[in-house]
């Protein structure tokens, strides 16, 4: 009987050393497998192209104003027969090119 409560310990002991060692080798792989899957981000994320950056910004400002004016008064008096007229017509555009740049404190 000692004999078999020998075997069932040494069988135990077998079955704990291979899972230590399956455990052993996948915390090993670790850091293998992180790399390849941050490899594989990151060309994907290069793939996409140049990233916009807030702190570095070129941007290229057009702005135009355009605006039309049309004054009229009249003015009429009944007793003294005095009578004003005056039509104005203003047209006016401006217009602003510039760039605005932000630059990283």
């Amino acid at each position: 009987m000692l004999r078999i409560l020998g075997k069932k310990g040494q069988s135990a002991l077998e079955y704990s050393m291979l899972v230590i060692i399956v455990i052993g080798a996948l915390l090993a792989m670790q850091n293998y497998m992180k790399r390849g899957v941050q490899g594989r981000l990151r060309s994907s994320v290069d793939g996409v192209g140049e990233q916009y950056d807030p702190l570095q910004t070129t941007v290229d400002i057009t702005q135009r104003v355009v605006g039309n004016t049309v004054t009229s008064i009249t003015t009429q008096n009944a007793t003294g027969g005095t009578e004003t007229l005056r039509n104005d017509t203003s047209f006016m555009t401006e217009t602003k090119t510039g760039t605005s740049r932000v630059d990283a404190q």
